[in-house]
């Protein structure tokens, strides 16, 4: 190829799609909204998730589900080892999406990118952990004995922040799979970019698919359907005011869990690094056993 043509040649660029179910996948309604960077300019139209896109995500996530839950605690903490491992080699390229559409400087998108890391590496190692703390040997006053332990609860909705677009999503999803849970994610409306490229490496990675679903869109359209969707058995969600109030009334009537975070949560503390973080989306069931039996 010549260089005249290498200099004036258009470049090809990127079709963002949602990654749901093991795939990539436009909205089903065909609709997209743009995102532009700090400067203005535009990038790309990333697709706009509707209600149906919602429901095909949770019974995504609700197939894969039991063979998530069914894989040992070891394997689990593998793969999510293995998946800080493909976000490290990938700094470069998560750091330049941050910092063309938050505005942050290199240093820190770079911080971001590598605490997230940090953050995956951290729950890989309580995959095999948890339930010694979490779980218990109780004692009882009879022939029994009386174990505690834990279980998956399901599908968890999730409703990442604005601000910490990667960290913040990673560090929501990262405390529910651990367990075996699967999940449904609503990425930053003000920055889904981050989301689009972390797709990209959970389809290489060896997550299986339908553990985790990303999708894009408008809070105002999707949220209601978090809150009422019955299959969806907890939500943890970045939310305030009357977003806050829609999933509380409609986790009331669907009877799910609610985990509501302040808008301004910190997820660069270590606090988010904790064994209650896992215990947010986890259920107990209290075995009785004969002595002697």
């Amino acid at each position: 190829m010549t260089t005249d043509r290498m200099t004036s040649r258009i470049p090809v660029t990127k079709t963002p799609k949602v990654y749901v179910g093991g795939a990539f996948i436009r909205s089903e309604s065909g609709r997209t909204f743009a995102v532009r960077d700090t400067d203005g300019n535009f990038v790309a139209n990333v697709p706009q998730c509707t209600r149906k896109d919602l429901r095909n995500a949770v019974e995504a996530a609700a197939k894969a589900g039991p063979k998530w839950a069914a894989r040992t605690p070891y394997n689990r903490g593998q793969i999510l080892y293995r998946l800080a491992e493909m976000l490290e080699s990938r700094t470069d390229e998560m750091s330049a999406a941050l910092r063309q559409f938050t505005g942050d400087a290199a240093e820190s998108a770079e911080r971001e990118v590598a605490l997230t890391v940090d953050r995956l590496v951290h729950y890989a190692g309580w995959a095999d952990k948890y339930e010694q703390v979490l779980g218990n040997a109780n004692p009882v006053a009879a022939p029994f004995f009386n174990f505690t332990l834990t279980e998956p609860m399901g599908v968890i909705g999730i409703i990442a922040s604005d601000a910490f677009p990667l960290l913040g999503l990673v560090s929501q999803a990262a405390a529910a799979i651990v367990s075996g849970n699967t999940v449904v994610a609503l990425a930053s409306q003000m920055t889904p970019y981050p989301s689009i490229v972390l797709g990209e490496m959970l389809a290489t990675s060896d997550l299986p698919g339908g553990v985790v679903n990303l999708l894009t869109g408008f809070r105002k359209e999707l949220i209601p359907t978090f809150a009422s969707h019955a299959h969806l058995r907890a939500i943890d969600a970045v939310v305030a005011g009357e977003e806050a109030t829609t999933l509380r009334r409609g986790a009331a009537e669907s009877v799910k869990r609610v985990k509501v975070r302040a808008l301004d949560v910190d997820w660069t503390s270590d606090r988010y690094e904790s064994a209650f973080e896992i215990r947010n989306f986890i259920e107990f069931k209290t075995v009785w056993h004969p002595i002697g039996a």
